[in-house]
């Protein structure tokens, strides 16, 4: 038996974003001030931290410096809904490029997968927010939950000293797979449900 290679991480990026855009694309602008399960933002600040993700995570696929030292207001500025799309398009592109998501990347010189992973989890775990905060459902693809569960669980005690995961919710064991990946970045899915 031999075993099989895990999915590409530009492969897990446009399953992700064909869920994403959409949801983006149909925020309505009197919901912009809406809080979300990411306590520190409301809608406006969710999408312009993802916006700010999607086009840095694309610098880091190319073994290029990052800069998430500030984040523009780009849901000020006209068309951003089309260009979140086209940013995504371009993030999925910039990962599929060969050796994209070989050897290290970032500031911290992290396996380049791992980095994948991490704008896969924000692209997957932030669409959710704002499907909750706008009154709508979000379900991942399961290929796009699988592929990050056990990295999600290994970069987990790190990002929590960070202040980047919330302490873990506990949740009954009839949890799906995609709860529990929501309860170890400290989200409860029944608390928005």
């Amino acid at each position: 038996m031999t075993n099989q290679a895990p999915p590409r991480i530009a492969d897990l990026l446009q399953t992700a974003a064909a869920q994403a855009v959409p949801l983006v694309e149909g925020v309505d602008d009197a919901a912009l001030g809406a809080p979300t399960p990411c306590a520190d933002y409301d809608v406006r600040a969710l999408l312009n931290h993802l916006f700010a993700v999607v086009v840095n995570f694309q610098a880091l696929a190319a073994k290029r410096p990052a800069d998430f030292s500030e984040t523009p207001d780009r849901v000020g500025e006209a068309g951003w809904r089309a260009r979140f799309g086209a940013e995504t398009g371009e993030l999925v592109a910039a990962w599929a490029a060969p050796g994209a998501d070989e050897g290290t990347t970032g500031a911290m010189g992290l396996p380049a997968r791992t980095v994948g992973s991490m704008v896969l989890l924000d692209l997957t775990v932030h669409a959710w927010d704002l499907a909750r905060a706008t009154g709508r459902t979000f379900e991942p693809d399961p290929a796009v939950v699988e592929g990050l569960a056990e990295e999600v669980a290994r970069m987990a005690p790190t990002a929590r000293k960070m202040s980047v995961f919330g302490e873990a919710v506990e949740l009954s064991g009839r949890a799906t797979a995609f709860d529990r990946l929501l309860a170890t970045t400290g989200r409860d899915p029944r608390a928005w449900a």
